[in-house]
């Protein structure tokens, strides 16, 4: 028997608005398990009236068709807010800390303020608004879902430009994940510094150089 898939919608945001009496948005990360770069995450909130077709887990769409739907969730959305954390916050704060500062940096980079989010996943991040999560958020929440593409094409774009800051690791196919390319990459030509020297194999890496 198939498994019917989650079709995004805007139930829990509704219900979620009525409750707190204001402005609900999705928030989503990208990037919390790459061996390089950033981590990013997003914010919107959408308009009810103006719903983008097509909305969908990041996950669930090509690279081709989240690029397509960025300017579309950014035009019609009501509000909407990208933010990252730095190789050295990760290493500073953690990947988990470091994660909910990027949420909080695209929440206050929106033009609206909510007054609460709907959050990917089941860590109660501290953000500057009330905050429920949603296990599996981006195949449930259309606007959890919006932001996730956000992240993603955010994320993509400044690993693009890393590759060509630092050529031959192949980030721009990879995105700083673990690749054949990337590990080969690494043994060849050891970390750059948008390689993050926390994560083990890059620590592995420096301690055989050492």
């Amino acid at each position: 028997m198939t498994a019917v898939r989650n079709i995004p919608s805007l139930s829990l945001e509704t219900d979620l608005s009525r409750a707190v009496g204001g402005l609900v948005c999705g928030v989503d990360e990208a990037g919390r398990g790459p061996w390089a770069g950033p981590v990013s995450a997003a914010a919107v909130i959408l308009n009810p009236d103006d719903l983008p077709p097509g909305i969908d887990d990041s996950k669930a769409l090509t690279e081709k068709r989240r690029f397509e739907m960025e300017p579309v969730i950014k035009a019609r959305a009501l509000a909407w807010g990208v933010g990252f954390a730095s190789v050295e916050e990760i290493a500073e704060l953690n990947i988990l800390h470091a994660t909910g500062l990027a949420m909080c940096r695209a929440i206050e980079a929106m033009s609206l303020q909510p007054v609460a989010a709907l959050v990917d996943g089941n860590y109660r991040f501290k953000l500057p608004c009330e905050v429920e999560t949603v296990i599996k958020g981006d195949s449930l929440s259309l606007s959890i879902a919006a932001a996730s593409i956000l992240a993603k094409t955010a994320r993509d774009r400044l690993m693009i430009d890393l590759d060509a800051q630092y050529p031959g690791y192949g980030f721009a196919g990879h995105k700083g994940y673990n690749a054949p390319i990337h590990s080969k990459a690494l043994r060849t030509l050891g970390p750059c510094p948008a390689h993050r020297r926390s994560w083990a194999p890059i620590r592995a890496l420096l301690k055989a150089e050492a």
